[in-house]
């Protein structure tokens, strides 16, 4: 299949682009810039240039696909009702162009925010989560009664050796204030994919997906913002303190409500109805621990 893929050159998409040539996919990747074309077109990719911004790029893509694939999102979080609302119209752009053609359209969301409650597939996302007015998945689904066959897959944080999700934030917090903090207990729970793991999921739902289902890529449930804290105190050689409620507002800022989110989720019905099987043996605390594992065997191997 020829695949039209948003995000093709960023931290997840990159890998879904080389996961799908391997399955002998085509892919059609969305460039913004010519260093973005030209590493797309290195990767074995062909190009349609264009932005989230530009809606006839997106359109023109669409309709020269077999499928699309939508990762593409802007996280500057200082603008995010602005990305969110061009996120909408994204999707609204690519879905007109394939209206009524029965092609497939996978779409990237937001776990559900069930505090405290390990949310499954059937759980349904409100608008407005997370306390942004992201809609992603709601615009999606939508288009089904167009004669699209929409899946969407539900991002937890997705890591590798080089980032981690809110973790990344929170360690660019810990390096400027040199201490590693956590609120209360620290027992709230964030899930987790490698981004290679994540990557696969998508090959599957786009060979096996059913047409309105949510997808979970979670592989691990819930892992304990302590053991980040911990974890990220020792990649960096700073102090690890526990903050109250008050005092986590002040320390943290924006970052307040992500580093007190609690929202496990799982992916049961995922695995089990796409026979997905996370292979990558590093988690998310491993990864935070990677840069230092590979700088001790750095000194050992030059000692």
């Amino acid at each position: 299949m020829r695949i039209f893929l948003t995000g093709a050159t960023g931290f997840i998409g990159s890998a879904i682009a080389a996961n799908l040539l391997n399955d002998r996919h085509e892919v059609l990747g969305l460039a913004r810039s010519d260093m973005s074309a030209d590493a797309l077109r290195q990767a074995g990719c062909d190009v349609v240039r264009g932005d989230l911004r530009d809606l006839q790029s997106l359109r023109r893509g669409a309709e020269q696909a077999d499928a699309v694939i939508h990762t593409a999102f802007d996280h500057d979080f200082s603008r995010m009702a602005d990305n969110c609302e061009m996120d909408r119209l994204a999707i609204e752009a690519m879905g007109s162009a394939l209206a009524g053609s029965g092609k497939s359209f996978v779409v990237t969301s937001g776990l559900p925010p069930l505090m405290g409650h390990v949310s499954t597939e059937t759980d349904i996302l409100p608008a407005g989560a997370h306390g942004m007015p992201r809609v992603s998945e709601q615009v999606a689904m939508a288009l089904t009664d167009s004669g699209v066959r929409v899946s969407v897959i539900r991002m937890p944080q997705v890591h590798d050796q080089n980032r981690q999700g809110f973790a990344s934030y929170l360690m660019d917090h810990a390096r400027k204030h040199d201490v590693s903090a956590y609120v209360g207990d620290g027992q709230n729970r964030w899930p987790a994919v490698h981004r290679l793991d994540a990557a696969r999921l998508y090959s599957l739902v786009l060979d096996k997906g059913v047409s309105g289902q949510c997808y979970h890529a979670v592989s691990e449930e819930g892992v304990a913002v302590r053991d980040v804290a911990e974890a990220i105190g020792k990649r960096l050689n700073v102090s690890v303190t526990s903050l109250s409620d008050e005092d986590s507002i002040s320390h943290f800022g924006w970052l307040d409500r992500i580093a007190k989110m609690d929202v496990p989720a799982s992916s049961v019905l995922t695995r089990q109805s796409l026979e997905w099987h996370p292979a990558q043996k590093a988690g998310l605390i491993q990864d935070i621990w990677s840069r230092i594992e590979r700088r001790t065997l750095s000194k050992i191997s030059t000692s």
